[in-house]
């Protein structure tokens, strides 16, 4: 993608982000847009919730419900799309001027992430470094790194263990 990319960050219905989400991308895919508009998401964490009889799963949540991000570059066309999608309210900025996600902003935001690599096999003991299992230590079973992954058994309290998918930069090795 071209230097002209920026994310912007769409208002949305409360619960409307994912329709908005795969609106944007049908309109850009049945329209030839993918020069102008590239990337939507909705960044997501996982956290491990207990049910009343003290079972417990992980479960995927909005980091920031009611917003979705695109990396777009901003023209009549873009914005005009991306404003007119049902369950969009519009761009968070100024009045209806829609104002780019600085670079910081972007990484303090989890919006996109720094490619991140790891000197971690299958087997290694790690300690999980973000996210609500922050602290944990768990062993690596299996590791993707196309989608950049891996899946950890961790043992949870009362020794308990589950296995847990976390993204590369949520974990370190033991020394």
């Amino acid at each position: 993608m071209s230097a002209e990319f920026k994310w912007y960050v769409a208002h949305t219905y409360s619960g409307y982000e994912n329709k908005v989400k795969d609106s944007i991308e049908k309109t850009v895919e049945n329209r030839g847009l993918g020069d102008l508009i590239g990337e939507v998401c909705i960044p997501m964490e996982e956290t491990v919730e207990e049910n009343d009889k003290g079972e417990q799963k992980v479960v995927s949540r909005k980091i920031y419900p009611g917003y979705v991000f695109i990396k777009m570059q901003m023209t009549d066309e873009s914005w005009y799309v991306v404003r007119n999608t049902r369950g969009c309210t519009g761009f968070v900025g100024p009045g209806s001027k829609p104002v780019p996600l600085s670079d910081a902003e972007v990484e303090r935001l989890g919006v996109e992430e720094a490619v991140v690599e790891i000197d971690i096999s299958v087997g290694d003991t790690v300690r999980i470094t973000d996210g609500s299992m922050e602290g944990f230590m768990g062993e690596v079973l299996e590791i993707n790194n196309e989608k950049r992954k891996l899946s950890v058994m961790v043992t949870m309290f009362g020794g308990r263990e589950m296995q847990v998918e976390f993204d590369f930069h949520q974990v370190e090795p033991l020394e």
